[in-house]
């Protein structure tokens, strides 16, 4: 193994910048040349990659989205586009492949190992912590913290308005943003598509509060679980509250990575290089129980990593 490529594809997540840091100045540490890949698949398609060197990655450990850029390339799904891209593996040399992304990029990753045989090394990267074989995906902390403080804000003015607040987050068909953001951000409910849930009951809970004294509350939703739209026009409807709406989007996504994922992503990029370096291919680097671990891509493409249901159930009862 003398060279190496990278690619981040799939959605950004802010931390991806510190992992690329980490698979660059690793594999230039025990003598590899690198080359980056510049929008994902697409870049591997048309041939927009070069080699990188220690400067390219300066200063952009604290930069959210990620340098090389991410695109979707519908070309590298079929059987064409994917020679092309082999065609550029040969003229760049490059041996070994380092994917930063999701689902969707570690199921090209594995295909096109399969029909050419490159070693790949997944590394997961992004906001919706919804990959299997790690407890924690890049980004998903700083996309946490990020609506963590929209709830913070938002409750300001809930409080002094005396109103009801419904937070619609990202996620795609997981709520593990809703969830951990929820629990920290103290919503009075929290709707997830991985648990059933019932828009009654929750205005129940919110004319109970009032009964109590209660001025204000700030329901979580989970895209994927229900449109925050409809909810807020439900509980509007049911209780006569004066219930606003927002849609916190791609606000959610941006801005610099937290120290945990600035670590997290500069363990897991370290260790896809040392994977590529022993032989190994076809593999995910995670996260389990703080250790650093490996997975074979075919055990984690798509199977979802589950809710925590006990974090569901403290939840509820801390916002009673």
């Amino acid at each position: 193994m003398q060279r190496i490529g990278v690619l981040t594809s799939g959605g950004d997540a802010s931390g991806m910048n510190s992992c690329i840091r980490a698979v660059v100045r690793k594999a230039i540490y025990h003598g590899l040349e690198i080359i980056g890949i510049n929008r994902g698949y697409s870049g591997f398609v048309d041939a927009d990659m070069g080699p990188m060197n220690l400067g390219s990655v300066a200063d952009i450990i604290g930069r959210g989205g990620t340098i090389l850029h991410t695109a979707r390339s519908k070309r590298f799904q079929t059987k064409e586009g994917r020679a092309l891209a082999f065609e550029n593996v040969q003229r760049f040399g490059v041996q070994g492949l380092v994917v930063i992304g999701g689902d969707g990029s570690f199921t090209g990753a594995n295909l096109f190992q399969q029909e050419y045989g490159i070693p790949v090394i997944g590394v997961p990267g992004t906001i919706d912590n919804d990959i299997a074989g790690t407890d924690y995906t890049i980004g998903f902390d700083t996309a946490v913290n990020n609506v963590v403080e929209a709830i913070n804000k938002i409750r300001d003015t809930a409080t002094s308005h005396e109103r009801t607040f419904v937070i619609e987050v990202m996620g795609r068909n997981s709520g593990n943003i809703a969830l951990a953001a929820g629990l920290a951000g103290g919503a009075e409910s929290i709707l997830i598509p991985e648990i059933p849930f019932n828009v009654e009951d929750i205005c129940k809970k919110l004319l109970s509060g009032i009964k109590r004294g209660k001025l204000h509350s700030v329901i979580l939703v989970a895209e994927g679980a229900a449109s925050g739209i409809e909810i807020g026009q439900r509980i509007k409807d049911f209780t006569g509250f004066d219930t606003k709406v927002t849609i916190l989007g791609h606000l959610q996504r941006g801005g610099s990575p937290s120290a945990f994922d600035r670590i997290l992503a500069a363990r897991l990029g370290a260790k896809a290089v040392e994977l590529l370096m022993a032989g190994e291919t076809n593999k995910m680097v995670g996260m389990k129980a703080g250790e650093i671990v490996a997975s074979d891509l075919s055990e984690v493409i798509g199977k979802a990593s589950p809710i925590n249901k006990e974090m569901y159930e403290l939840a509820k009862i801390l916002s009673i």
